[in-house]
């Protein structure tokens, strides 16, 4: 590639052989995906994505995860987390990403020292540092490496590298863990994620069609779903056949969010458990 984005490339790919050898935090989106693309090339087997297998992680985030990581020829681990057992993060609060992110570092901390890696890398780009994301301080706190800010990656010139390079997620929407899904306040538990899960499931069978999709877990037992604005009339038409299955899951009233999907919806006062 040339101009700026053949630029971020050359130093994303100087940085990484500079590395020498490198564990990657792997999640399957875009990013991830993309720094594991390019160590992979760049170091062989001396790179290898690492995924934290935890409740919190959607079943089809998970499938797609390991195809785009085979289709790549990359080396992939699983790794179980056990964020859930912390009382810190259980507990839901505005920080909850921090204990996460602390428990997946810590154990990819003692993995590297452990079989000789150099490095732990993860996917953050410079779009990310307008943000709030609690989990870089445990990231800044283990001295994980960030080559794609390091080497002044926006997200744009992540998906167009990641084009560029035949991942298939290059277009993939942002897709934050199940936990995140569930409103500041009110207690993170598998059996909380799993039915969000399963939600999700059934609304995305119910509007294949959408992009975007979050399932709300909100107090008072509300499922609050999101879809593409262009989706809401679809998910409306299908909302008989949608409630029955979430009641079922044991949500007690569903409702649907008028103007679609919006980032960020539980950051907002009136998401927070009260």
């Amino acid at each position: 590639m040339s101009g700026p984005a053949g630029e971020s490339e050359a130093k994303a790919r100087a940085l990484l052989c500079e590395m020498g050898s490198v564990l990657v935090a792997y999640s399957g989106g875009v990013d991830s995906a993309l720094v594991l693309k390019l160590a992979t090339q760049e170091l062989g087997p001396r790179a290898v994505g690492v995924i934290g297998i935890s409740p919190s992680l959607a079943t089809d985030d998970l499938a797609q995860a390991r195809t785009t990581a085979l289709g790549m020829g990359a080396v992939l681990r699983e790794m179980r987390t056990e964020e859930f057992a912390d009382e810190r993060y259980a507990a839901n609060p505005v920080n909850r990403c921090y204990f996460c992110k602390a428990e997946l570092y810590g154990q990819l901390t003692a993995l590297a020292a452990a079989e000789g890696f150099h490095w732990i890398a993860d996917g953050f780009q410079l779009d990310d540092f307008g943000e709030v994301r609690p989990g870089r301080q445990a990231g800044e706190e283990r001295k994980v490496r960030s080559p794609l800010a390091e080497a002044g990656f926006r997200k744009a010139e992540v998906r167009t590298l990641a084009r560029a390079l035949g991942l298939s997620v290059w277009d993939r929407p942002a897709a934050p863990c199940l936990s995140s899904r569930v409103a500041f306040g009110l207690a993170v538990t598998p059996a909380v994620v799993q039915s969000v899960d399963a939600a999700e499931r059934a609304v995305r069978a119910a509007v294949p069609a959408t992009r975007d999709l979050r399932v709300r877990h909100l107090p008072r037992g509300e499922a609050r779903i999101e879809v593409d604005a262009e989706r809401v009339a679809d998910l409306r038409a299908a909302l008989p056949g949608v409630e029955a299955a979430l009641k079922a899951l044991g949500y007690l009233t569903v409702t649907v969010a008028p103007n679609g999907y919006r980032r960020g919806a539980l950051s907002a006062p009136e998401a927070v458990a009260r």
